[in-house]
């Protein structure tokens, strides 16, 4: 195996300044996110969600940012999933952004909420045809023999059911993550990174640097 301490790169592409970010971090990070899908970089859209599990242990893995509203971030899920039954029990979590090629991170954590059910039904209609029968069929999380199980779940759906057949399982939605925490992290040259840290303090956003 290669030695890994000899890896490493410098970040020299773009500034993070406290003094001119917007007071809100969501519209802020508006800003950032327009400007990472206008650079069309590779999976923008996708972020590492940590929930806690029974054990009080952090679990994390990748989802798909799918809205950001107002009041905060969306993605889908089955409710069953192991990350589901997660919120049901610990309503917190952190979402992280990382986007190579601006050389930009953003942390995220607040608490969860299930968004209302018309707009999970809407969201799921919207989908592939293929994809919304995938998420019907697919016990999420749960041990399955084989992969031939699921491609037999699948086909027998499609045998037994027409396009317009297909109606939102109430155990698949959205989510909401509510933030009263997030940091903005820009790569800088020698390890100087810039770092902008949003703390919600009785209502209002307090902004602070922080060292790299």
């Amino acid at each position: 195996m290669m030695d890994l301490s000899s890896i490493r790169r410098d970040y020299r592409k773009k500034t993070l300044d406290e003094q001119e970010v917007h007071h809100n971090p969501i519209e802020q990070f508006k800003v950032w996110f327009e400007e990472v899908l206008t650079s069309q970089a590779v999976d923008a859209t996708a972020f590492t969600l940590a929930t806690m599990d029974e054990r009080q242990r952090p679990q994390g893995r990748i989802v798909l940012l799918k809205e950001v509203l107002d009041q905060g971030f969306v993605f889908f899920t089955n409710y069953n999933s192991a990350k589901g039954q997660q919120i049901a029990k610990h309503p917190i979590g952190s979402m992280i952004f990382y986007w190579p090629e601006l050389e930009r991170q953003v942390r995220i954590t607040g608490k969860i909420e299930k968004i209302a059910p018309e707009e999970s039904r809407k969201y799921f209609k919207s989908r592939p045809v293929d994809s919304q029968i995938s998420g019907i069929c697919s016990p999420q999380s749960q041990e399955v023999p084989n992969r031939q199980y699921l491609e037999d779940a699948i086909e027998n759906f499609k045998n037994s059911h027409n396009e317009n057949e297909i109606e939102w399982p109430e155990n698949w939605g959205g989510y909401i993550i509510i933030p009263d925490e997030v940091e903005f992290w820009q790569g800088r040259a020698s390890r100087l990174h810039d770092r902008v840290h949003y703390q919600l303090e009785d209502g209002k956003w307090k902004i602070a640097r922080l060292a790299p």
